[in-house]
């Protein structure tokens, strides 16, 4: 079995900062990208940031300058550091991750179960 946990999130003000941490694990032979995506309510799900095994990122353009994901040489956990943050950043977070598991060939996306970021003005 694999999971994807997530923590870090809460309430902060506009301006404030706040860190994101996610972690797989479980039987994984290998981590081939790692991203956040968030979903505010009545709105789809949306990407954040992503990082793939090989340390390339991709950030939305509504984050970009203001939020950094990384990670460390094993590629777990990932985290995400949240700067500036606007009430419209305000949603559900979600941690996903690419991953080949042990008893398998192929990989598959695992989501964590979500961290709410609250952005007060």
């Amino acid at each position: 079995q694999v999971q994807v946990l997530e923590s870090g999130g809460g309430l902060v003000q506009a301006g404030g900062s706040l860190r994101l941490s996610c972690a797989a694990q479980g039987r994984i032979s290998s981590i081939n990208h790692m991203g956040w995506y968030r979903q505010a309510p009545g709105k789809e799900r949306e990407l954040v940031a992503i990082i793939t095994s090989g340390g390339s990122t991709n950030y939305a353009d509504s984050v970009k300058g203001r939020f950094t994901i990384s990670t460390n040489n094993a590629k777990n956990p990932v985290y995400l550091q949240m700067n500036s943050l606007k009430p419209e950043d305000t949603a559900v977070y979600y941690c996903n991750a690419n991953i080949s598991p042990t008893w398998a060939t192929s990989s598959f996306s695992y989501w964590g179960q979500g961290t709410q970021v609250t952005v007060s003005s």
